[in-house]
């Protein structure tokens, strides 16, 4: 009788494990992310990078700050950068058993994407490939980003190809490979001048293997008291209105006006935009200098005198709300519960977009032309008109190095320059 009690007592705490465990994965048919079971899936994210390089491998902090976003109402992380070699099981169960999903950079500082004299070579692919086979044996990785912020200036738009054949190489390794299909996107800079033209370049053409499966933008333009005019929002949705992929924001949360209140939430999630829009990652988690945060492990210290923090700001512990930001965002996303379309009653009609005409000193990229092949690099030290750069830069988000995202990429914003100038040491070439 015991051990039959034993046993019984056993199966039933493993079922109890595998229903925690299970999430539905996401997939994507034309512009709307979904669902296993049919659902639209809109995000409601997060940026989480508590250190440099990799915030996934300390289980025990993971389900602290996973049991809090639940609380917060997140469903998704952003993280800008791991260590394929780490182990990642606890982490990535964690958020998983609340119900929160992972979009993953690929690259790191060492191989990212160069606006300057671009190129793409297999120590980069393999890299990139390394982070994919460790992130898509979990179901509640939602996507990757070949490459943040690339493109951080007016006239940095000879890299878009190399961000192009990223994406074709990456999806070509991941379909060879029987994988499932998960989503391959790019995360880009929020510039006026050429956001059209890049956002359609990278999805335009007839070969859907070398386009982009999601694109996604970092946006700081609803500030304060604004409106879905006043803030641009309604130009985003005019020029997604036939986008052949999903689209959402991954990064926002402008904070010039204080304290943060996200009204714009209510636009992303409202009908003016959840027909186009796919949700919202908002910049940061972890309170630092530059006061995105919504939480904080503690008063910042004395750097000098501390360990585990860096800039002074803990980056472990007891996450504790900042007020009011955190309960502000919290109520924004407790009203806004979009449902979306079904994906048995959504059929796809928007196609591939024409591939913007090259324009001297505006768009400098002939979108007819091949994709860089692996190990092609742009002409070192040129901009698209030959001439060295000096084009304007006013896209670049918090999450960008002083020196643009082509130089240093993402960061853990705070960071000591000492430490930055070290990490942007490391560029591996052909």
């Amino acid at each position: 009788m015991y051990s039959r009690a034993v046993s019984t007592a056993a199966v039933v705490a493993a079922l109890a494990v595998s229903a925690a465990d299970a999430i539905s994965k996401i997939s994507i048919s034309g512009s709307k992310f979904f669902t296993d079971g049919g659902d639209q899936f809109f995000v409601k994210g997060v940026a989480y990078q508590l250190t440099p390089d990799d915030p996934l491998i300390d289980s025990k902090q993971c389900k602290l700050d996973a049991s809090l976003m639940k609380d917060l109402g997140a469903n998704s992380i952003r993280v800008y950068h791991v260590d394929p070699k780490g182990d990642h099981k606890g982490c990535m169960d964690a958020f998983s058993e609340n119900g929160i999903y992972l979009f993953v950079d690929l690259d790191t500082f060492s191989t990212q994407i160069s606006q300057e004299a671009a190129f793409w070579n297999q120590t980069q692919l393999s890299a990139f490939e390394a982070v994919l086979d460790e992130f898509v044996k979990y179901d509640n990785t939602a996507g990757v980003f070949v490459g943040n912020e690339v493109i951080t200036r007016s006239n940095g738009s000879e890299a878009a190809p190399y961000v192009k054949a990223a994406a074709r190489d990456v999806k070509a390794y991941r379909d060879s490979k029987g994988m499932r299909k998960v989503p391959v996107g790019y995360s880009a800079a929020d510039i006026a001048e050429l956001r059209p033209m890049l956002q359609d370049y990278l999805a335009c053409g007839t070969n859907a293997s070398e386009s982009l499966d999601f694109f996604s933008l970092n946006a700081y333009e609803w500030c304060g008291p604004s409106s879905f005019v006043g803030s641009g929002y309604s130009e985003l949705i005019k020029n997604a209105s036939a986008y052949p992929i999903p689209i959402f924001f991954s990064e926002t949360g402008c904070n010039t006006n204080r304290p943060r209140t996200f009204d714009d939430q209510a636009a992303i999630f409202g009908q003016q935009m959840t027909g186009v829009w796919s949700g919202a990652i908002v910049y940061e988690w972890i309170e630092e200098a530059n006061n995105y945060g919504l939480i904080s492990y503690g008063p910042k210290v004395d750097q000098s005198s501390a360990t585990g923090a860096l800039d002074g700001f803990p980056r472990s512990g007891t996450p504790t709300p900042v007020s009011p930001d955190f309960s502000n965002l919290k109520g924004q996303w407790a009203t806004l519960t979009p449902s979306g379309v079904k994906k048995s009653e959504y059929s796809p009609t928007n196609g591939a977009p024409a591939c913007p005409a090259e324009t001297s000193g505006v768009w400098d990229v002939d979108g007819g032309a091949a994709l860089p092949t692996l190990g092609q690099t742009a002409a070192k030290g040129a901009s698209p008109t030959g001439a060295a750069g000096s084009g304007t830069s006013t896209g670049a988000s918090p999450s960008a190095t002083k020196q643009g995202a082509a130089s240093g990429g993402k960061e853990v914003a705070g960071m000591s320059a000492a430490l930055v100038a070290v990490l942007l040491g490391f560029v591996w070439w052909l």
